[in-house]
């Protein structure tokens, strides 16, 4: 089967992420010397790896996104206003938060709106884009959709499922929801359970602009055999 998408197509929508905790300096090199080969459009590290990805990554093309809030969404607003100053700092220049999801779940939209607020305005400030994640798998739909409506208002660049961290991941379903709603304005973020060539495609299909997976060079190796016929 002829995939719809040649690989290096795709791998300029892929944020190549590694954001387990176990993960070690030598994990940090390798998954950026991999973006470097596949000349993917971002990283996605964890904040204390930012100003070593920022360096291997230095002149490549290759961008530097970190996580704020990270992975409940929980934390103060002014400690994600913190951790995005020191991410941008340290290199940063995409910065992906956690809504805080028992406010927007407890109908506080106002509180959910500012959280996202003091965080786009400072990833702004310093130049980085800014990704709001939902954690889709406990929202009903429409928490969705009040969700995406915040992130419209709120300034925010894309809108993104899911943590990864949490039970369950994208669905095409969610991200074909989320780019009714707010592109072409926002971004969609699909991750979360990209683990194959087809859920790949599937979540591009379904409106994804970006698409935030650790299995970015098997995923890309699986369309290279597709492509091949």
């Amino acid at each position: 089967m002829n995939s719809p998408m040649q690989p290096a197509e795709l791998a300029r929508l892929i944020d190549h992420t590694i954001l387990k905790p176990e993960a070690t300096p030598a994990d940090i090199q390798r998954l950026c010397a991999e973006a470097r080969q596949h000349s993917f459009m971002a990283v996605c590290v964890n904040p204390l790896f930012t100003s070593e990805a920022a360096a291997h990554l230095r002149g490549s093309g290759v961008r530097v996104c970190t996580v704020v809030g990270f992975p409940l969404g929980a934390s103060r607003s002014e400690a994600k206003t913190f951790e995005t100053r020191q991410a941008i700092a340290d290199g940063a220049v995409e910065i992906d938060t956690v809504i805080p999801v028992g406010l927007l779940k407890a109908g506080l939209d106002d509180a959910v709106r500012r959280d996202i607020e003091q965080v786009v305005a400072q990833s702004h400030k310093g130049g980085a884009l800014c990704k709001v994640i939902f954690e889709t798998c406990l929202l009903t739909q429409a928490e969705k959709e009040r969700a995406c409506r915040l992130c419209v208002e709120a300034g925010a660049d894309f809108v993104k499922t899911s943590t990864g961290f949490s039970s369950g991941g994208a669905t095409a379903e969610d991200v074909a929801l989320m780019a009714r709603l707010v592109a072409p304005k926002l971004g969609v973020k699909a991750s979360g359970g990209i683990r194959t060539a087809a859920d790949a495609l599937r979540m591009v299909a379904a409106g994804a602009t970006r698409l935030g997976t650790s299995k970015s060079v098997d995923i890309l190796k699986e369309l290279a055999a597709m492509a091949q016929g």
